[in-house]
């Protein structure tokens, strides 16, 4: 997953950060009285996940797993058989379908006779992305960069090797419980209400706990990064970015500015209402940036790349930076504030409505 600092400077200095640090790997840190963080390394930029245990009678119900591969199933059997030994894992959330979140929702239902609960579109969409070989090698997805400006070898790369963080996913058992927004989940005998966001994952679970004002985010909302918010190829005219600008004005009329944010990523904090606003106006201000490159005539999405990444990409990188920034271009041709140059030319290009 790709992320950008998005305002970062401005959070660090007015959101309140509970904790001045992450717990080690593999260690357990209270965060709110019955709920568990724990960190688990990702061998990317993003270099970490965060896990939450919520306490559910005899055993502790698991948020979010980790990638699969070998050294998050060590951590995780370091875990039950080191601070968790004694009381079991009773039940597994997956709030999206990202391989740092769900990669081994498969291994840890089995390992632990657990059952899953998640959206969905999280568990339909990891079958047809992650679980589904060479899908992101289609040729579909090749001829999408290159009509929208990418060379054919970067086109190449990308298609063949830019994804392969989304394989990293056991494979789902054969049946989940569904959790849609507007269910109250019970968990210990506490009452979390669920929530769905879009725009960074569709349908991506959120859980509020009421009662304490606490709020497990995800990845919708973190203190200073922004998550990663792409168009694919398999739906070239979405609008995940105007979705995801809905998805945070609804939490902040749905959940109290005071509240105990739980992100997927990074720290906890407080000030969950500037942290939204300040989400909102970072993607505002790249639009301004790709209006004003595109005052000086056509450009592709490709070529817009570079106007809001400015540091070398490797494929990885590219793959999500090119459909974040074409995840702004669609933004603005919904606004009226783009249009296609040529919408039937073979290379596609923007310029400013007139």
């Amino acid at each position: 997953m790709l992320t950008t600092p998005g305002s970062g400077r401005d959070a660090a200095d007015e959101l309140a950060f509970p904790f001045a640090e992450a717990p080690p790997t593999g260690e357990l840190r209270e965060v709110a009285p019955g709920i568990l963080w724990v960190r688990i390394p990702l061998p990317f930029r993003l270099n970490h996940v965060n896990i939450y245990l919520i306490e559910d009678g005899d055993g502790w119900a698991v948020l979010d797993t980790g990638i699969a591969n070998t050294p998050t199933r060590q951590v995780w059997e370091a875990l039950v058989s080191g601070p968790l030994a004694g009381r079991r894992l009773t039940r597994l959330i997956v709030t999206h379908f990202h391989p740092d979140h769900i990669g081994l929702a498969g291994w840890l239902c089995d390992r632990f006779s657990m059952p899953l609960l998640t959206s969905q579109t999280s568990y339909l969409g990891c079958l047809n992305i992650s679980l589904s070989p060479g899908a992101m090698e289609a040729q579909h997805y090749r001829d999408f960069y290159l009509r929208h400006g990418m060379d054919g070898n970067t086109a190449d790369t990308v298609s063949t090797h830019g994804h392969g963080y989304l394989l990293m996913v056991t494979q789902l058992p054969p049946t989940f419980r569904r959790l849609v927004a507007g269910d109250e989940l019970t968990i210990g005998g506490r009452r979390f209400e669920v929530l769905t966001g879009d725009g960074h994952a569709p349908e991506q679970v959120m859980l509020y706990l009421r009662d304490e004002n606490v709020f497990l985010a995800a990845d919708q909302v973190l203190a200073k990064i922004t998550p990663n918010v792409s168009v694919w190829a398999v739906e070239p005219d979405g609008d995940p970015l105007g979705l995801y600008l809905r998805s945070l004005r609804a939490i902040a009329a749905r959940i109290p500015s005071d509240a105990l944010v739980l992100p997927g990523h990074q720290l906890p904090f407080f000030g969950l209402h500037r942290r939204c606003a300040q989400l909102a106006e970072h993607h505002e201000s790249r639009c301004t940036l790709i209006a004003a490159a595109c005052a000086e005539g056509p450009k592709s999405v490709a070529e817009l790349v570079p106007v809001i990444f400015h540091r070398p990409l490797d494929p990885h990188q590219m793959s999500f930076a090119f459909s974040e920034v074409h995840a702004h271009v669609n933004y603005m041709l919904g606004r009226g504030e783009l249009a296609w140059d040529d919408p039937h030319a073979e290379l596609m290009r923007v310029v400013l409505a007139r």
